[in-house]
C-alpha cells in the first residue's frame, strides 16, 4: 500500500516551492486568493461596469482610469500557474526543483546541505530563498505554511 502524506505536507508541496518562495500567494498562482478574489470583483462589477464607470466619474475622476483598471484586473483574475512543482515556475532556468528531487528532499531548507554554494536562483532571490530555508528547517514546514499564509506576498 503506498504510503499517505498528510494533509499539511500535501498542502505545503501543493502552495511551496522547492526554493521556499510562496507560490500560493503568487499573483499568477491559480489556486491562490489573489486570483480568486480578482475574480470575484471583476464578478461583482460584472461586464458593463465600464459605462458606468464612465458616467460616474464626474463624482469621481478616478473612475476616468477604470478602463486600466479593469485590463489590470483581468490580469490578476486569470492566474494560470500552477507553481513550480508543476512546472510553473516563472524563472524558467532554475535548477532547484531538479536538484530536490535528485536529492530526495521536498524543500532546500530540508537538504542535509543547505544552504548550498549555488542553488541556481537569481542575486535577487538568494536571501529570501535563505531566510525561507533556515524558517523551514528550524520551525517546520507547518509552522512556514501558516507564517506566510498571514503575511503580505508582497510586503
Amino acid at each position: 500500500m503506498p504510503q499517505r502524506i498528510p494533509s499539511t505536507e500535501r498542502e505545503f508541496t501543493r502552495l511551496v516551492a522547492p526554493c521556499g518562495l510562496f507560490c500560493g500567494g503568487c499573483l499568477a498562482f491559480a489556486g491562490g486568493p489573489i486570483r480568486s478574489h480578482a475574480r470575484a470583483l471583476a464578478d461583482l462589477l460584472g461586464p458593463n461596469f465600464a459605462a458606468y464607470a464612465e458616467r460616474l466619474s464626474a463624482m469621481d475622476p478616478a473612475l476616468c482610469e477604470y478602463p486600466q483598471f479593469a485590463r489590470v484586473l483581468e490580469f490578476l483574475a486569470r492566474g494560470t500557474c500552477r507553481g513550480c512543482r508543476e512546472g510553473g515556475c516563472l524563472l524558467g532556468n532554475c535548477g532547484v526543483r531538479a536538484c530536490a528531487l535528485e536529492r530526495g528532499v521536498n524543500v532546500c531548507g530540508l537538504c542535509p546541505d543547505f544552504p548550498c554554494e549555488n542553488p541556481g536562483l537569481p542575486e535577487a532571490l538568494l536571501e529570501g530563498w535563505r531566510k525561507n530555508g533556515e524558517r523551514i528547517r528550524d520551525n517546520g514546514p507547518a509552522a512556514f505554511l501558516e507564517l506566510v499564509r498571514s503575511r503580505p506576498r508582497y510586503p
